[in-house]
């Protein structure tokens, strides 16, 4: 007989309706005892706990957390529901020392402490939110705040360290800090070096920082001369950054009139530790200048400025890659430096390459405005002043008002006693342009010169893109032009400078002067508008008119417009300063052998520009400072 196996055992799983109910009524039990127990120590929180333990509790937490001494006179307001919560009032802080300085004063502190801790017979807060506090920070001549070494941040500061690129703090030193919220604050700074004083209003901030040794990020509103501001920091190494050593940071800077960015390591105390991207973005150059009180001649010229670009800290300065610039809609790519050598003056330089840029507005507004100075600023021009500049730029297309260049090749360099603006090479109506403009003297109001060199430009296409008026020379030309002013050169005006100008062509012709239709009128009337007589154009194979200019005038000192049969020569004096004519002039045979068929005609140009009126001359009566009829002009700087 085999032996029997008893039968397998089951496992029986109870059902879930069984034992459900035990988990609920544990879990009930457990929610009722902690609601009586939150319960009992708010309401016996009020009878328990002394106001005066939280309220010298929260005084002394100032006072070891700021290292001065934090005196509340308002009465405290304690709150248990729905958290426990003190308000105090009327909180002064001042310094420990025989003068007792008021340093600040905060309408309200109220902060939130635990229960457990008070009826321990100690306090401890957090979630703190400060109303309307009035601080009052002096910044001595070092660059340093008068704010104490003794407090419990300012330990925390002082005994962080930097390992392998993170900050390490001493749990000796470490505490909670939570969410510290400002409302409405004032913070006036006043700077002993310049003796001003800085005042920011409408102070609000939202600063998340659980531990001293964590993370910290925070918001700041605060309104300053009627601006709006807003700053966004944080950093996961904030001691050392307060501590002005090399950290992590990113901050961002925003209102209406310039907005400001910087992700990467910083010194907030050494400026010349930075290493990181930046961006920097002013919309409105004037307005920002009136709102801090500045002012440049002219600066409108330069409406909008922005920068983006890699910087890190270089020898004495630093340098910046990847440079996207940007002013007045133009764009320009490149690489910048900034140095500040002890005992020198601070110099930028760098090359830039714009798509597309006005000469006129940078002339303007960066080079002249730049080392003039300030409109009344300090004597020696202001800190503008002592900044030399070297750049090197490059354009695709330019604005030379009036003047459209291509693949312009030009330097910027300003040193303590000039400041130079060079066109090395440029493409200008078909031919080339090159221009040197400088001024001099310490605060460079002792005037300047420009020099400007045209060589084979098509000017029948400038005068008609311009629409210029009156019988102007269509050729292709060369035209010499240096002129100097007496005056600041960003107030000279045409009327203001003294020089010549040299102007030749080659094969072109001289529209609303028809000298077969002159000779006829002047046989018949003593004068006559030019324009109601000449209908056909004067081809001419050579032109070359020199002037000297001199108080608002030009004075022709030689002038022939050489045609096939023809010549006309000028003399005189054309006052461009008020668009007047006072030019004597003659039409004679270009051929000696031709004077019996072209005979000579003197006449005289008057009336206004560009509507001349002209009058024949008896034959006997020669216009001063002429060359003998018929004689051939040198054709220096011609063309080739």
């Amino acid at each position: 007989m085999g032996t029997s196996r008893p039968p397998p055992r089951r496992i029986k799983i109870r059902p879930v309706s069984r034992w459900l109910p035990g988990v609920a009524r544990v879990a009930t039990i457990s929610l009722l005892v902690f609601l009586a127990v939150f319960v009992s120590l708010r309401v016996a929180g009020p009878y328990v706990i002394s106001t005066g333990l939280v309220r010298s509790g929260i005084e002394d937490r100032l006072s070891r957390w700021t290292g001065y001494n934090a005196e509340i006179s308002g009465r405290p307001v304690i709150e248990f529901w729905p958290t426990p919560r003190i308000t105090i009032n009327k909180i002064a802080v001042r310094q420990k020392d025989v003068n007792n300085k008021l340093l600040g004063t905060i309408e309200s502190i109220s902060a939130e402490f635990s229960l457990i801790d008070a009826f321990r017979g100690k306090a401890s807060f957090h979630e703190f939110h400060i109303l309307r506090p009035n601080l009052l920070l002096t910044r001595e001549r070092d660059g340093t705040i008068d704010w104490t070494n003794d407090g419990q941040l300012a330990q925390a500061i002082a005994g962080a360290q930097e390992q392998n690129g993170e900050e390490t703090l001493d749990t000796t030193l470490d505490a909670d800090i939570g969410t510290i919220t400002v409302e409405d604050g004032t913070l006036n700074v006043t700077d002993v070096a310049s003796g001003k004083t800085y005042r920011f209003d409408s102070v609000s901030a939202d600063i998340g920082w659980p531990r001293l040794s964590s993370p910290i990020n925070a918001v700041l509103i605060a309104r300053m001369n009627d601006l709006d501001i807003k700053l966004d920091f944080s950093s996961r190494s904030p001691l050392l950054t307060f501590g002005g050593k090399n950290a992590p940071l990113r901050a961002a800077l925003a209102s209406k009139l310039v907005n400001a960015k910087f992700d990467g390591v910083a010194n907030i105390a050494h400026l010349f530790s930075l290493q990181g991207s930046m961006s920097l973005g002013i919309p409105d150059l004037p307005a920002l200048l009136t709102w801090a009180g500045r002012a440049l001649p002219d600066a409108a010229t330069l409406k909008a400025f922005s920068i983006d670009s890699d910087v890190v800290s270089a020898a004495n300065g630093f340098r910046f890659d990847n440079v996207s610039l940007g002013m007045n809609g133009s764009s320009a790519s490149g690489a910048m430096d900034v140095s500040f050598v002890p005992g020198k003056r601070a110099k930028l330089g760098g090359t830039l390459a714009f798509d597309q840029i006005n000469f006129k507005s940078l002339f303007d507004a960066f080079v002249v405005r730049l080392v003039a100075g300030e409109d009344h600023g300090p004597p020696d021009g202001g800190a503008l002043q002592q900044l030399d500049l070297d750049l090197r730029l490059s354009a695709k297309q330019a604005d030379l008002a009036p003047f459209k260049l291509a693949n312009v090749g030009a330097s910027i360099i300003v040193s303590s006693n000039e400041a130079r603006f060079d066109i090395g090479d440029s493409q200008f109506e078909g031919g080339a342009l090159t221009a040197h403009i400088e001024t001099k003297r310490g605060d460079f109001d002792g005037g300047g010169k420009l020099q400007m060199s045209i060589r084979g430009a098509d000017f029948a296409s400038l005068i008609e893109r311009l629409n210029l008026k009156g019988p102007l020379p269509l050729a292709t030309g060369s035209l010499d032009l240096s002129v100097s002013t007496a005056l600041p050169i960003w107030k000279a005006g045409p009327s203001d400078v003294t020089g010549n100008i040299h102007f030749r062509a080659q094969s072109g012709s001289l529209p609303g002067f028809d000298s077969e239709a002159v000779r006829s009128e002047a046989a018949k009337a003593e004068f006559f508008a030019l324009s109601a007589v000449s209908h056909r154009s004067f081809a001419f194979d050579r032109l070359d008119i020199a002037a000297d200019l001199d108080d608002g005038a030009a004075q022709i000192k030689r002038g022939r417009i050489e045609g096939p049969q023809e010549t006309i020569t000028l003399s005189g004096v054309i006052p461009y300063k008020s668009s007047g004519l006072a030019l004597s002039g003659k039409i004679i045979a270009t051929d000696p052998a031709s004077d019996a068929a072209f005979p000579v005609l003197p006449f005289f140009v008057g009336g206004s520009w560009p509507d001349p009126v002209l009058s024949a001359l008896p034959s006997n009566q020669q216009p001063g400072n002429q060359q003998p009829d018929n004689q051939q002009q040198p054709q220096e700087g011609a063309t080739k």
